[in-house]
């Protein structure tokens, strides 16, 4: 799961870098998102290998909002990467695509707060001490 989060953020971080240094910053951005969009199905699948062991209540309700903002994430990423390539080369950061940017970030924050709450709040996907 970190490879995703960490491809989006540098990703973001290389567009609006790249908006004071040029390419040289935000020609890394297709690169780091493709990552992070190619990682992310590996890091749902184990989500949902995980999802049986959640407890019902509040941190099945925790699971379904960190699903669903990090689904919302790998959306806005996916049309990120796609919307920025012409015939397989990048193209600058527009309005748009920061735009995009800017809402998979929110969605990233969200989705790992809830995360964040599911395994150090409710204690999912750890180890049951001995």
């Amino acid at each position: 799961m970190h490879f995703p989060v960490a491809g989006w953020s540098l990703a973001v971080a290389a567009d609006v870098t790249g908006l004071w240094l040029g390419e040289a910053a935000w020609g890394w951005s297709g690169g780091l998102l493709a990552v992070g969009c190619a990682m992310a199905p590996i890091a749902m699948l184990a989500g949902m290998i995980e999802l049986p062991r959640v407890p019902e209540g509040a941190p099945m309700t925790d699971a379904w909002l960190h699903m669903g903002g990090m689904l919302t994430a790998f959306t806005f990423f996916t049309a990120r990467l796609f919307l920025r390539l012409d015939h397989w080369q990048a193209l600058a950061p527009d309005t748009a695509s920061l735009m995009l940017d800017a809402g998979g970030s929110v969605a990233l924050v969200v989705g790992g707060w809830f995360g964040g709450r599911l395994v150090y709040g409710h204690g999912v996907g750890r180890d049951a001490p001995e």
